[in-house]
C-alpha cells in the first residue's frame, strides 16, 4: 500500500438550524469526528478530495448540496498511532476545512471499514463530542461562519461525487 499524503480534508457536514453529521471511528471505538480524508495524488484538488471524502465515506453526493472551501488550513501532528501510514519521517499533517451544507439530517450510509456509526447534533454538543481539538475548532467557527454570513467560497468538486 502506498503511504499516504501529508495534506488532507476536514468537511464539517451541517444543516441549515447547525446540526452537525459525526462519524464514530472504526479503528478508534468511542472517537468521534467530521469527515476527513487525505489527498489521492498530489495534484488533486482539494474540493475533489472533499466530495470523494465524503462520497465515500456517507455516500452523501457533495455536488447536489453547498460544498464550500473554508480557505482556513492548519497544520497538527500526526497522533504517532497513525505515522504508519506516512513515509519515514513524516510527523506532520496540513489539513484544509471545508463546510458541506445539507439541507437536512440526511440518512449516511457508512463504509463499515472507517466507521461504525453517524449521528447529528446540535453544533455545540458536536464540537464537544470530537476527540480532535481543531475538528471541534473547525466545529465552533461553523456557528461564527453561519451568523456572520462567512459560509467560505463555493467549491467546484468537478464531475466527482
Amino acid at each position: 500500500m502506498p503511504y499516504k499524503i501529508p495534506e488532507s480534508v476536514l468537511v464539517v457536514i451541517y444543516t441549515p438550524d447547525l446540526q452537525v453529521l459525526l462519524l464514530e471511528r472504526a479503528d478508534r471505538p468511542g472517537f468521534w469526528q467530521s469527515v476527513t480524508g487525505s489527498l489521492d495524488t498530489l495534484d488533486e484538488p482539494l474540493a475533489v478530495t472533499a466530495a470523494r471524502e465524503v462520497a465515500e465515506e456517507t455516500g452523501i453526493i457533495a455536488g447536489e448540496h453547498l460544498l464550500a472551501d473554508w480557505g482556513h488550513s492548519i497544520q497538527y501532528e500526526i497522533y504517532p498511532q497513525w505515522r504508519h501510514r506516512y513515509a519515514e519521517g513524516v510527523t506532520r499533517n496540513t489539513e484544509h476545512w471545508f463546510g458541506l451544507r445539507v439541507h437536512e439530517a440526511l440518512p449516511v450510509t457508512l463504509a463499515p471499514r472507517e466507521h461504525l456509526q453517524y449521528k447529528w447534533l446540535p453544533w455545540e454538543q458536536a464540537a464537544a463530542h470530537c476527540f480532535s481539538s481543531s475538528n471541534a475548532e473547525a466545529i465552533r467557527q461553523l456557528a461564527w461562519r453561519a451568523t456572520t454570513g462567512v459560509a467560505g467560497k463555493p467549491a467546484l468538486c468537478g464531475a466527482q461525487p
